[in-house]
């Protein structure tokens, strides 16, 4: 099903026919990759949200089908990223604590769930040796000759890297 021929302001009243001929599809294919019926209900309904803000996509849509396993599948890995980040923090918290420091208050560690999760994806949007360079200096403490080095390039391209790291970080994540 081809929605190519509608112009935008057709798009909202589509979206409504465009569920129904779709969601149960989309529900199925990810409880068959999920095996959790509540995590595919989820992304299922994440995916037809992205949809909705994105309403010029139903106009030029040609596979209805691929565009939504692609959209609920890049979901998926955020989803998948950001319980990653979650789960680090939570062991260093609970190691940090075990130690006899304080404990953070809630909305304390929702907020730096939050600043990890935009810094997991500010570092997985840049270039593979932009990311390197910046785990590198800033998580392993290594020189910057050091990383050049490792990466077989200057320091000066180890250190334009690090900038641009850096200023992506900043457009992402707030201060």
């Amino acid at each position: 099903m081809s929605f190519g021929y509608m112009d935008s302001s057709a798009a909202p009243f589509a979206m409504g026919g465009f569920y129904q001929d779709h969601r149960g599809w989309l529900l199925r294919w990810l409880r068959a990759r999920l095996h959790c019926s509540s995590t595919a209900e989820d992304l299922v309904q994440d995916t037809f949200v992205r949809l909705l803000l994105a309403p010029a996509a139903l106009t030029t849509m040609r596979h209805p089908r691929a565009f939504l396993a692609t959209t609920a599948r890049r979901l998926l890995i955020d989803r998948s990223r950001r319980l990653a980040v979650e789960q680090t923090y939570l062991e260093a918290l609970a190691a940090t604590v075990g130690e006899g420091a304080q404990a953070p208050s809630a909305e304390q560690c929702a907020q730096t769930l939050e600043a990890l999760a935009l810094l997991a994806q500010a570092l997985d949007e840049l270039p593979a040796r932009a990311r390197m360079a910046f785990l590198s200096c800033y998580l392993d403490g290594e020189t910057q000759a050091v990383v050049a080095q490792r990466l077989g390039v200057s320091e000066r391209t180890v250190r334009n890297d690090l900038v641009q790291a850096l200023l992506h970080i900043q457009a992402l994540v707030p201060a």
